[in-house]
């Protein structure tokens, strides 16, 4: 059986929950009951193909709490998709 590393904070996770949407954000730890995240942004298919857009286009926070039960996976995002994320929310370009 392969184990994987656990997931540190700070770093940017693929998220996808049980409504069906995904989402990338940066993983802020988890209790027994939640998953905490900040800035999360959906991804969405426009013209120019796959995008991030907010998740939460009117709310005051940058930080969120998940229940468990609605997050059906959770995984470490792509370098590419990481990377893009990164940029897009700080405005620092990774290479």
């Amino acid at each position: 059986m392969l184990l994987s590393k656990p997931i540190q904070d700070g770093s940017v996770v693929s998220l996808k929950l049980v409504n069906g949407d995904e989402i990338i954000a940066r993983y802020d730890g988890e209790d027994s009951d939640t998953i905490k995240i900040n800035r999360p942004l959906a991804l969405t298919m426009g013209a120019q193909g796959l995008g991030m857009i907010p998740w939460l286009f009117l709310g005051d926070t940058e930080f969120f709490a998940l229940k468990r039960e609605h997050v059906f996976v959770m995984v470490p995002s792509k370098k590419e998709a990481a990377d893009q994320y990164m940029q897009g929310t700080t405005g620092i370009a990774l290479s």
